[in-house]
C-alpha cells in the first residue's frame, strides 16, 4: 500500500460503518462512500483534473449557516468526496483556497461559491445544493452518474497530495497514517471525532487513520454525537476522551 488510492481500494470491503452522526443523518458504509470517491475522482477528471493539477476544496457543511467558517466539517462527509476524489485523480489538493482561485476546479458549498472568483481555467463545482449560476456543476448529482471504478491514474508515493508552501506526498500521508494507527491503538472499534478545521494533518489523523484501521468517523459536535473514543483537535470541557493534537501530526511539516 503506497498511495491513498491503494488505501481506498483495500478499505472498500470493510464490514463497518465509515461515517456516523447524531440521528443517523450521515451514516455511510465503507463500500458506499469509498465507491463514491471513485466516482468523484472520475468526475474531476471529466472537468480536466490531471496529475499535478490543483484542486481547491472549501470544506464546510452542506448548508452552512451564518456562523460557519470554511474548514469545519458539518454533519455530512460530502466535502471529503472532493478531497479524496481529487487525490485519486492525481490532483494536489488545496484545503484553504484564497478568494481568487487559480486551480483546475473549485469545490465549495453552493452557499459559498460566490465568495470565490474562479480563474479563467477554473471550473466551479458546488455541493449540498444547486448554485444559482447554471454554469456551476453539482458534485453529488454529477458524481452519481460516473463510473464506479477507480480513476485510471498512475500514482506513486512521490505524487503530491497537498501542495502549497508545505507539500505532502501520498507516501508522506501513508507513513504518518500508519504511525497514528499504531501510536493511538486504532482498530475496528475505534470511533474518531473531528474537532478541528480540515488540514492535511487533520485529514491524516481524522480520516485516513480510521479508514486504515477499519474504524468509524463520527461527524457533528462531540457532545451531541454517538460515542467518540478519539478526538482530533481540542476536546470540549468535561470530555474524557483521548485527543490527538494536529500540530503533532506530519512531524517535520506544518500540518
Amino acid at each position: 500500500m503506497q498511495t491513498v488510492a491503494d488505501l481506498i481500494t483495500t478499505a472498500r470491503d470493510t464490514d463497518a460503518p465509515l461515517f456516523v452522526s447524531s440521528g443517523g443523518a450521515a451514516d455511510h458504509s465503507y463500500e458506499s462512500f469509498l465507491t463514491t470517491t471513485w466516482k468523484a475522482g472520475n468526475l474531476l477528471r471529466h472537468y480536466g483534473v490531471r496529475p499535478g493539477d490543483s484542486v481547491a476544496v472549501a470544506v464546510g457543511p452542506n448548508e452552512p449557516g451564518a456562523d460557519d467558517q470554511p474548514g469545519r466539517m458539518g454533519v455530512t462527509p460530502t466535502p471529503l468526496l472532493a478531497v479524496i476524489g481529487g487525490l485519486l485523480a492525481g490532483g494536489s489538493v488545496d484545503l484553504d483556497p484564497v478568494t481568487a482561485v487559480d486551480a483546475k476546479v473549485l469545490v465549495a458549498p453552493a452557499a459559498w461559491i460566490e465568495r470565490y472568483t474562479p480563474g479563467p481555467g477554473t471550473k466551479p463545482i458546488a455541493y449540498g445544493a444547486d448554485a444559482t449560476d447554471p454554469t456551476v456543476a453539482q458534485l453529488e448529482r454529477e458524481s452519481w452518474s460516473e463510473n464506479p471504478v477507480a480513476p485510471p491514474v498512475e500514482l506513486d508515493p512521490m505524487t503530491t497530495a497537498f501542495g502549497g508552501s508545505d507539500p505532502h506526498t501520498h507516501g508522506d500521508l501513508l507513513v504518518e497514517t500508519r504511525r497514528i494507527v499504531a501510536d493511538y491503538d486504532f482498530d475496528s472499534d475505534t470511533r474518531v471525532g473531528l474537532a478541528a478545521p480540515m488540514t492535511p494533518a487533520v485529514f491524516v489523523a481524522g480520516v485516513l487513520a480510521p479508514i486504515m484501521a477499519g474504524g468509524t468517523i463520527v461527524l457533528g459536535q462531540a457532545e451531541q454525537s454517538p460515542r467518540v473514543d478519539v478526538l482530533v483537535g481540542s476536546a470540549p470541557d468535561g470530555t474524557d476522551v483521548q485527543r490527538i493534537d494536529p500540530s503533532t501530526v506530519l512531524p517535520g511539516h506544518n500540518g
